[in-house]
């Protein structure tokens, strides 16, 4: 809903929302929708000014939309390659699955894709972490072993001084 401060509600509650109708609604439907409850979102929303209204069922892969013209709610035919007014975004039906392209015309990632990527975010700083602890690691050593070589050599030049021996000459 445009207009309205952002922030998480349970549901959007328009007579507490300064009586704005949210612009754009979608509906994933489910298993457990019923004909008569969509029937009446669909007359809800209609009656209360919604711009956009869109209804997808996965399960089926079907996708369905309505725009506003004037007081009514017309479908959107054809749906696929449309472009949202109100969103910019495009609608396509791909291989039996809804892909939504931004308005730039990237496309969208599913929510498979943003867990993979974070994933693969994860591990990519896992192995830098893991790098630089191996760095830390081997410079840590690299020190100790010239430590060792400098306090061999000290030890070497104190026994030539003890034989009268000058080690520096």
């Amino acid at each position: 809903a445009f207009g309205r401060p952002k922030g998480y509600r349970g549901s959007y509650m328009q007579w507490r929302e300064g009586n704005i109708a949210p612009q754009v609604v979608w509906e994933i439907l489910s298993p457990g929708n019923r004909a008569g409850e969509l029937d009446d979102k669909f007359e809800f929303y209609r009656r209360y000014g919604v711009e956009e209204y869109y209804q997808y069922d996965p399960d089926r892969d079907r996708l369905r939309g309505w725009r506003r013209e004037g007081d009514q709610l017309r479908e959107i035919l054809p749906i696929e390659g449309w472009i949202s007014p109100r969103l910019g975004i495009r609608l396509e039906m791909e291989a039996g699955e809804l892909v939504i392209y931004r308005p730039d015309g990237e496309r969208f990632q599913t929510y498979l894709e943003m867990e993979q990527d974070k994933r693969e975010e994860r591990l990519g700083r896992l192995a830098a972490e893991a790098r630089t602890e191996q760095e830390r690691q081997r410079a840590e050593q690299e020190r100790q072993q010239r430590e060792a070589a400098q306090q061999r050599a000290e030890q070497l030049a104190a026994k030539l001084r003890a034989l009268g021996i000058d080690p520096d000459a």
